[in-house]
């Protein structure tokens, strides 16, 4: 659909129901001043038909009409119309006037006059009936007298009574037209202005717009302006730093890489570029390991209005995380087991992410739990949330330290292996952008660690096509590997 201009569409909303009104008491003036010429020929020629009436009379049986002069003269000199007259005595013959001027088929036989529309040689005319009573010998009857006039006259007169009525509604619009095209660019100035402070902006001048600078009416606007600059505020930051956690995160492994490339190029022992080869290996998958993570971490810091959400079951999620680590824990004689009711978890949420949340919460336990050790996973609803409950019985973090660990890149001095600590910060950054948090807490009984995460649960009837990995235990019982 084209866009169109706003000045445009008001002007219309503005114009055209004024034009309607004026449309319509143009059309009740008309009838107004049709009514009063009307009326003043009428009267014209009521008076003159009674004139003639009164000259009316019976003379030894015959009756004779004088048409005096002022009968005539009353009517407008000015105007070229025709008067005509005829008088009819009580038997129908003519006593005066033109023989040819046509009566009314039932004439009035009361004292109220008839107005009528009739011809006279082809030309229209308006003309009024009256009876006349006459007293003769015999008894009192009634003579008939029309006087009629062309239609000249009145039609000037309803010119002259009408067209400055329509001048002045022409005038009218044409001046509220001008005068509300005024008005409109007047009024829409503020939106010209905010128009101009927006698209002077550079691309990193996002700072929020004064609302309380501009009218209530485009208070809604800039407030919607100020939400997408924080979105795409937050959305700079967030590859700002994206950008700036890969370049120092990858800067030690890829000088590491490239010292172990060169170790093997020169070693000339093949045991030795055999062990080169290993650490570049292992090196390189530490770093796939921690590209994924920051790729993993930049999706979830973007939050709930931009990571798509669907229908998922949480339950199967889980238990897919769970089969990736089945290998690895049955390797070091870990226990892994995952408690649920037997139900399916249903919730709104990204499932990619919701399984690296999952993943990095068992792996973060198989990794510190003992040889031997167990690793307890639950899965329980709790009010409007789903809570999942990850604890395991290695050394466990001091209370000084949980709320450091959830931020990205943190270590706890002397930890041993090659994590890059981000696991529980993608944790939670996962957790938030599913409406829940993270909570850290001891074993019972000590030592050890617990991790409780909560995330929005879904309502009972929401359908989900996740499907539970192969290899993986269904959510309806526990799952054991040791």
């Amino acid at each position: 659909m084209a866009a169109r201009s706003l000045r445009a569409q008001l002007l219309a909303w503005l114009l055209v129901p004024l034009a309607v009104l004026a449309l319509y008491n143009l059309w009740t003036a008309y009838a107004g001043v049709r009514r009063t010429a009307d009326l003043i020929t009428n009267r014209t020629l009521l008076a003159s038909a009674r004139v003639i009436a009164e000259q009316v009379k019976d003379s030894d049986g015959v009756v004779e009409a004088l048409i005096p002069p002022a009968a005539l003269e009353m009517f407008d000199a000015d105007e070229p119309d025709k008067v005509i007259y005829r008088v009819t005595g009580p038997d129908g013959e003519l006593v005066a006037g033109y023989p040819d001027v046509l009566v009314p088929p039932h004439p009035p036989a009361g004292l109220q006059p008839m107005f009528f529309r009739t011809e006279f040689r082809g030309e229209g005319m308006r003309a009024v009936a009256i009876a006349q009573p006459i007293v003769t010998r015999q008894a009192t009857r009634n003579a008939l007298v029309v006087v009629g006039q062309s239609l000249h006259g009145r039609d000037r007169l309803l010119s002259d009574l009408w067209l400055p009525a329509l001048r002045d509604q022409l005038s009218l619009i044409g001046a509220a037209a001008v005068l509300i095209l005024f008005g409109l660019q007047r009024g829409l100035a503020p939106l010209l202005r905010l128009r101009d402070a927006v698209l002077a902006r550079t691309p990193r001048q996002l700072q929020p717009l004064d609302a309380a600078s501009v009218q209530s009416e485009l208070q809604p606007l800039v407030h919607a302006l100020n939400h997408a600059f924080a979105r795409i505020h937050a959305q700079m930051a967030t590859r700002q730093r994206f950008i700036a956690n890969a370049s120092h995160q990858l800067r030690t492994p890829l000088a590491l890489l490239k010292t172990q490339a060169r170790v093997g190029l020169r070693d000339a022992d093949p045991a030795g570029k055999d062990e080169a080869l290993r650490g570049v290996d292992a090196t390189g998958n530490a770093m796939a390991r921690l590209v994924n993570q920051l790729l993993t971490l930049a999706r979830a810091e973007q939050g709930g209005e931009v990571i798509r959400m669907a229908p998922v079951d949480l339950a199967a999620v889980v238990a897919e995380a769970l089969a990736s680590l089945a290998g690895p824990a049955l390797a070091r004689g870990l226990t892994l087991d995952f408690e649920t009711d037997g139900a399916p978890a249903p919730m709104n949420g990204h499932a990619a992410l919701l399984q690296e949340m999952v993943f990095n919460l068992a792996d973060n336990a198989c990794r510190h739990a003992p040889a031997g050790g167990i690793v307890l996973i639950s899965l329980h609803r709790q009010g409007d949330h789903w809570r999942l409950r990850v604890e395991d019985n290695g050394p466990g973090i001091p209370v000084a330290e949980r709320e450091l660990v959830l931020e990205r890149f943190y270590r706890l001095p002397d930890t041993p292996g090659d994590g890059s600590g981000l696991g529980l910060a993608i944790v939670r950054e996962i957790a938030e952008a599913h409406g829940g948090g993270v909570t850290l807490g001891e074993r019972q009984p000590p030592p050890g660690l617990v991790v409780e995460v909560l995330v929005r649960a879904g309502p009972p009837g929401l359908s989900s096509s996740r499907a539970v990995a192969p290899g993986a235990t269904s959510p309806a019982g526990s799952r054991s590997s040791s």
